[in-house]
C-alpha cells in the first residue's frame, strides 16, 4: 500500500540574499580608468603637451584643434602651435604671432592668466559665467536623482515624483546651453533627446491629471440622486 503522506526531504535553509560588492567595485574601477585617461601624460588621448614652464591656450582651426604654447619666462615671449594631429610649428615671436592670428589673440595669450580659469579651460569672467551655467545643469542632474531616492524610500516603492522631471527638464535645458557653449557635439547630442523626453512625460501628466478633473466624481453624484429623492 502506498504512504498517501511520503516523506520528502526538507527543504534546505535559504540564504540571504549579500549585497554584491561587484558592480561597486566596476564602478570604481570605471571611474579611474577615466581619471587615468584623463590625467595621464598619454599623448593619443590627452592631446598635445607644452613644455615643462609654458602656458597653453587652447586653439581651434577649422577642423583642426591643439594649444598654444606660450614662453613668457623671457622679455619676449614666444609662441608655438602644437595641434592633436601632430604638427608642431617653428617657434614664433610676437610678431609673427599677431601676423598669424591677429593682434587680439597675441593681447589674449600675453594677457596674465587666473589660476582659477586654468583649471576651469576659459580665459574671461563672461566664461566663469558659462561653466557656472554647467555647473547649475549638473547639480539639476544630481539633485533629481536624490529626490526620487528619497521620495521611493518613504513610500517603501519605486516611484518617480513630477519634481523629478522639472529637475532633469531645467537641468537638460542648463547643460545643452553650457555644450553648446563649449561646441560640445556629443553633449549637445545626448541633451538633445533628453530634452524633448523630460518635457513629454511632463505633458503627459498634466494631460492625465486634467482628464481626472472633468472625470465626474461617483460619490458627488450618488449625493446628488439621494438629495433629489429626498425632495420628492
Amino acid at each position: 500500500m502506498t504512504d498517501p503522506h511520503p516523506t520528502r526531504p526538507s527543504d534546505p535553509p535559504r540564504r540571504r540574499k549579500r549585497l554584491k560588492w561587484e558592480p561597486w567595485a566596476l564602478m570604481l574601477l570605471v571611474m579611474g580608468l577615466g581619471m587615468y585617461l584623463i590625467w595621464s601624460p598619454i599623448s593619443g588621448l590627452k592631446g598635445p603637451r607644452p613644455a615643462p614652464g609654458t602656458r597653453a591656450i587652447e586653439l581651434r582651426v577649422g577642423g583642426q584643434r591643439g594649444i598654444v604654447e606660450v614662453d613668457d619666462r623671457a622679455a619676449a615671449p614666444a609662441f608655438r602651435v602644437l595641434l592633436r594631429n601632430g604638427y608642431e610649428s617653428p617657434i614664433m615671436d610676437a610678431r609673427a604671432f599677431a601676423s598669424m592670428f591677429g593682434e587680439e589673440s597675441l593681447r589674449a595669450a600675453t594677457r596674465t592668466e587666473s589660476p582659477l580659469f586654468r583649471v576651469l579651460n576659459i580665459t574671461s569672467w563672461t566664461g566663469l559665467v558659462w561653466v557656472l551655467l554647467g555647473f547649475a545643469g549638473q547639480l539639476a542632474f544630481t539633485g533629481r536623482m536624490l529626490v526620487q531616492w528619497l521620495v521611493s524610500e518613504r513610500k517603501k516603492a519605486s516611484v518617480i515624483p513630477e519634481v523629478f522631471w522639472w529637475m532633469s527638464l531645467i537641468g537638460g535645458v542648463l547643460l545643452f546651453t553650457y555644450f553648446v557653449w563649449r561646441q560640445d557635439f556629443i553633449g549637445v547630442l545626448g541633451q538633445s533627446s533628453g530634452v524633448v523626453i523630460y518635457a513629454r512625460n511632463l505633458r503627459l501628466i498634466h494631460k492625465k491629471r486634467r482628464r481626472a478633473a472633468a472625470r465626474p466624481d461617483p460619490e458627488r453624484s450618488a449625493e446628488g440622486v439621494s438629495t433629489d429623492i429626498s425632495a420628492s
